[in-house]
Order: structure tokens, then sequence, then C-alpha cells
């Protein structure tokens, strides 16, 4: 059995996956970062060179790949879940842990880091409260353990989850 972690962009989903893995003795991963190393490429320029759906693809097969081991954390990038097929294919292999903060939180994790494409907007606010009135339905449906990171350290996080584990 795997763990998934998924939610939006800066709920703390790499460091509380980090410490979750380290505390139960399993491997993390990182789709994104592991895709970047595959491919030698961002995803940003994954993105710009190749297209959504090319990364899309490379994040079914990663996904479909990590389903058929155990014993790891896995951290979802922001979209992995709203793909039906990798939905389905984590739910079977993984127990599935969904992460969430207030809108200011994730402004304020997120605010100083230029790796965030989807922020570099006009009204980064509303930028982040579409996307989660978008993608909040489909990360409930799936969520067996949710856990609202606002205001609390990633041990704390961690701490929660280790909790409803048992």
């Amino acid at each position: 059995m795997n763990i998934a972690i998924y939610g939006f962009m800066g709920v703390g989903k790499t460091k509380a996956g980090e410490l979750l893995a380290a505390a139960l003795g399993y491997k993390f991963i990182d789709m994104d970062d592991e895709i970047e190393k595959r491919t030698g490429k961002t995803i940003p320029k994954i993105f710009r060179d190749d297209g959504e759906l090319r990364f899309r693809e490379l994040e079914r097969d990663l996904v479909m790949e990590l389903s058929g081991k155990e014993g790891y954390v896995i951290g979802c990038g922001g979209g992995a879940l709203t793909d039906l097929v990798n939905a389905e294919a984590l739910r079977k292999s993984s127990i599935l842990v969904y992460l969430t903060a207030s809108v200011d939180e994730i402004l304020e994790r997120t605010g100083q880091e230029s790796h965030r494409p989807l922020l570099k907007v006009d009204d980064p606010r509303k930028t982040v409260e579409d996307l989660i009135k978008k993608r909040r339905p489909v990360y409930e449906r799936y969520a067996e353990i949710e856990v609202d990171t606002t205001g609390k350290t990633p041990e704390a996080v961690v701490e929660e989850i280790r909790r409803q584990l048992l």
C-alpha cells in the first residue's frame, strides 16, 4: 500500500510527504520532480515545448508505474487526480490524503516562488480561488483523509495524518 498526498499548490504536500515517508519508513517521490528528472526538462518547459497533453501522458505513466509498487508516499501534482484514470489507479493502490489551506495561506506560501507560472498573473487570488472551485469536488470525492494545513507546521500536519491512518 502507498499513501498519495494531493491538493492545491502551497498546501505543503512535499514537506509533509517527506516527513511522513521518513516516519513510516516509506520512500518519498514527488511526481513533478520525478517527471523533470526523467525528461531532463522543467514542468513549465514540458508544457511550453511539448504541451499539456504530453505532460499528462507522462504523469499518467508515472501513476501507473507507482500504482504497481508498495511502500511509497507519493506527492501528486495538483492536476494528477483530475484525470479519472489516475484517480482510480491511486485509489486502488494508495490511501488518499487531501491537504487543504486557506486562500490567504496558499498565497502567502507561494508568493515568492518563481516556479509557479499559474500565479504569474494580475490577480493571483482569483486564480487560486477559481482553481480551488474547479478542483475541490474531485479532490473531496477521493479523499480518505483530509487535513487543513492552515497555520500548522509540517510536523503537526504529519501527526494529524498519522492519527487518521491508525
